[in-house]
């Protein structure tokens, strides 16, 4: 059973979502205030953490800023009623690895739990196989067939992105954001040309790629 810790200091709020966390299957856990959530992510292991912002003694930024300086890899929700994009992008840059705006229908924060507890289980196996390729996370490695396939640092994390994405159309912004990190600038010719130099790495004929698809208009998607 996943065990979630819900951070929020309106009962209301805090006991419904403990209620429709419950009916779904997940151990839920409630803190009402930043430091005393902090303290028990600490001691605890949890799965994912639903993080209001606006929280007593410390704020959700403090307690996510504070979680991934002690190194925490937890998937971390914000839940937050302010709708300022300034406001959702420093909860990313904190760590969180998504965010939700107050009010929000149960059934969209229980698809964006869903999401977060898939990544983190993607994250956590140690390979990939596609076509003749296999990838070795934990060695940070790419190999076709027995093969080492030579992977800068960056090609190597735009792969895993394409991966663990696997399906999905990623815009030209979340592999900028995923690969080059927030606030980096950087060009779409730059991500187009390393997606260039990756097809020809991965791809059995780059000219025709089968795994890093071109969707015109919005980006790539990675087909296994």
């Amino acid at each position: 059973m996943k065990r979630i810790l819900v951070v929020e200091d309106e009962s209301a709020i805090a006991f419904g979502l403990q209620l429709d966390l419950q009916g779904e299957g997940y151990d839920v856990v409630i803190e009402a205030d930043g430091e005393s959530a902090l303290q028990r992510a600490r001691k605890e292991a949890f799965d994912l953490i639903l993080l209001d912002i606006m929280l007593p003694r410390k704020d959700g930024f403090e307690v996510c800023r504070e979680l991934r300086r002690d190194g925490s890899k937890t998937p971390i929700i914000m839940l937050t009623s302010k709708t300022q994009e300034a406001e959702k992008v420093l909860g990313l840059e904190t760590g969180a690895d998504d965010y939700v705006t107050k009010p929000f229908s149960p059934r969209e924060l229980r698809a964006r739990v869903k999401a977060a507890l898939r990544r983190t289980a993607e994250d956590d196996a140690p390979t990939f196989r596609f076509g003749d390729a296999e990838v070795d996370f934990a060695r940070c490695e790419l190999r076709r067939g027995d093969t080492p396939v030579e992977l800068t640092a960056l090609e190597f994390k735009m792969l895993a992105a394409f991966v663990r994405n696997g399906g999905r159309v990623m815009s030209r912004d979340q592999l900028l954001d995923l690969v080059w990190g927030h606030g980096t600038f950087v060009t779409d010719r730059v991500v187009d040309n390393h997606v260039v130099t990756l097809r020809k790495k991965i791809e059995p004929d780059p000219s025709k790629p089968r795994h890093i698809i071109s969707v015109r208009g919005l980006g790539y998607r990675f087909d296994g």
